[in-house]
């Protein structure tokens, strides 16, 4: 998505704004290569009633099929005409907590950069910071209309887009069984064990790191080799599974062979 000029709408007051995305395509590309050619394999955009013509994308239509076979045609032009110029702005309807969305509801996050009207745009920051309240909006993100909310976050502004109720499936039906509680003491351990500030920087994307080598290597003319794994401790059942998951946490030096290890439980046994 390449960057948007809007508006926030505030009651009577306008922000203008410029839609930047806060994150960027970071996937290895691959083409699709014929195997007995090694050639790249090309889409062609044909007519199906017209013996497989080539189509040019300037005669390229968007097409609603209202009964089989049967369509109506939109241009673009006429899809931007049902756009209100309220849709335009993105226009704030209300405010609420933060902890009041559900992180399952956000969809794509753009930053809002002030364009020209800095006064206005840091008066509403400076606002939502000190009621520590998010703003719910909606606004049309090209032919769809968007529920969005804005957060602020280092003085800036982001944008959330939301899915719709109707766009959200229904929760599974799950009947709980009761806990043991030697068991769950045993979990609430192994939690607070593993429980660390979040430090986003420190996770990387090591497959990506591995296709990149590999990448390297078949240039080499280098075979691919499977990388090594950590073995995984064979369990019979879920005390023996959160046994040795406990025992994987301890940070503290491992007692001699003749000093057998004791795992305390609180709570009964």
């Amino acid at each position: 998505m390449q960057n948007i000029k809007t508006n926030i709408s505030f009651g009577l007051v306008f922000i203008p704004v410029i839609l930047s995305p806060c994150v960027k395509p970071n996937n290895i590309s691959f083409n699709l290569i014929d195997k007995k050619t090694n050639s790249k394999v090309k889409y062609i955009k044909t007519c199906e009633k017209c013996n497989e013509k080539t189509i040019k994308q300037a005669d390229i239509v968007k097409g609603y099929e209202f009964e089989k076979g049967k369509y109506i045609t939109f241009t673009p032009e006429e899809l931007d005409k049902l756009k209100t110029e309220q849709d335009k702005n993105i226009t704030i309807i209300q405010f609420a907590s933060e902890v009041e969305l559900d992180p399952v509801l956000f969809e794509k996050s753009y930053f809002c950069i002030p364009n020209k009207s800095e006064k206005a745009y840091n008066l509403i920051v400076s606002a939502m910071q000190t009621e520590k309240k998010v703003g719910i909006a909606k606004t049309v993100l090209g032919n769809k209309e968007a529920l969005v909310s804005l957060r602020v976050k280092d003085g800036i502004i982001i944008l959330s887009t939301l899915f719709f109720n109707d766009e959200l499936m229904s929760v599974p039906n799950i009947v709980p069984e009761k806990v043991n509680e030697k068991e769950l003491n045993i979990a609430k351990t192994i939690i607070k064990k593993m429980t660390t500030k979040f430090n986003h920087e420190k996770f990387e994307d090591e497959y990506k790191k591995r296709v990149e080598n590999a990448i390297q290597k078949k240039i080499s003319g280098e075979k691919i080799s499977k990388p090594k794994s950590k073995r995984q401790p064979q369990v019979i059942n879920l005390m023996d599974a959160l046994k040795k998951s406990l025992a994987q946490t301890e940070t503290k030096p491992k007692k001699s062979k003749s000093e057998p290890e004791i795992i305390k439980f609180k709570g009964k046994a």
